[in-house]
């Protein structure tokens, strides 16, 4: 309840003008309560952060992650990223505050080759790889020296591979964990022929090769769905969770807690399951 500094007596009649400085001070009152309602009205965007991520549903949902963001104060700019290379060096530079785009396992290979000081702050979804093909139905139709098209980036490439052995098409030496590569194959009946591509290239290259293995972001941006047009999926279990990543220095500060909480959640998670039909997993 404000406070006023004059009343008016049972009969009307002013009980006493109101001094300067008491009608000043109902002035800063009255200001302040105003400014108090206003606020709980419209959230005050106190940060804002640049978030990278690669074009198609990193960008997607993304856009609905900045929408609920916001409702907690936070504004995020969504810088979109062609390639796999280019955010993780951004984010080095500080030309970001935070990406979302890549697994752990393509992070953890980024750190050691180039010596970035990044650090995994939540995770988003799993977005299983596929293996496509414009020529067979099936895995078990690809003829004996078929050509196969492989990410040529060695997490992407090794996930591919193990996706393979899964299927029994290879099997990979024993040890080399989440990032094998071609030299490691150790048994290979159908004889195939390892072509290794760029990742965004791999859904143009389906007229080129018998099969290819690509992930999920660019078959997507390419019209491929994994459910419905891959002749091979991943296991739903796949250890390829992609994660929300900012440099190590700012991993407890109060925006990326923000931000993890408006990636994690319950309209976000229901955003991914009806947007993509089990295309993109969450995983929070």
């Amino acid at each position: 309840m404000l406070w006023c500094p004059w009343s008016r007596s049972p009969r009307g009649v002013l009980r006493g003008v109101p001094s300067r400085r008491s009608f000043m001070r109902f002035l800063k009152t009255l200001a302040s309560a105003l400014v108090a309602v206003s606020a709980l009205a419209t959230p005050v965007l106190a940060e804002t952060i640049k978030v990278g991520v690669t074009a198609g549903e990193h960008e997607q949902v993304m856009e609905q992650v900045k929408a609920v963001a916001k409702t907690k104060g936070l504004d995020i700019q969504i810088v979109t990223f062609s390639d796999y290379v280019l955010p993780n060096q951004a984010l080095n530079d500080g030309d970001l505050n935070a990406n979302s785009f890549q697994h752990e396992p393509y992070l953890r290979n980024q750190i050691k080759d180039r010596g970035y000081d990044l650090t995994v702050v939540g995770k988003n979804f799993v977005t299983p790889m596929g293996i496509y093909s414009q020529k067979v139905k099936s895995l078990e139709s690809l003829p004996d020296g078929a050509r196969f098209g492989l990410p040529n980036d060695p997490t992407n490439g090794g996930r591919a591979l193990l996706l393979l052995q899964s299927k029994g098409l290879v099997t990979l030496k024993e040890g080399t964990g989440l990032t094998p590569g071609v030299l490691d194959v150790v048994a290979n009946p159908k004889k195939l022929k390892f072509v290794e591509i760029d990742a965004a290239q791999l859904p143009r290259s389906l007229p080129d090769v018998d099969a290819a293995a690509i992930n999920t972001n660019y078959a997507l941006e390419a019209g491929l769905n994994p459910t419905r047009d891959a002749i091979a999926i991943e296991s739903k279990e796949s250890p390829y969770a992609n994660i929300i990543v900012t440099r190590t220095k700012d991993k407890d500060a109060p925006w990326v807690k923000l931000l993890v909480e408006s990636y994690n959640s319950d309209p976000i998670r229901q955003y991914i399951l009806d947007q993509f039909k089990g295309a993109v997993i969450p995983v929070f």
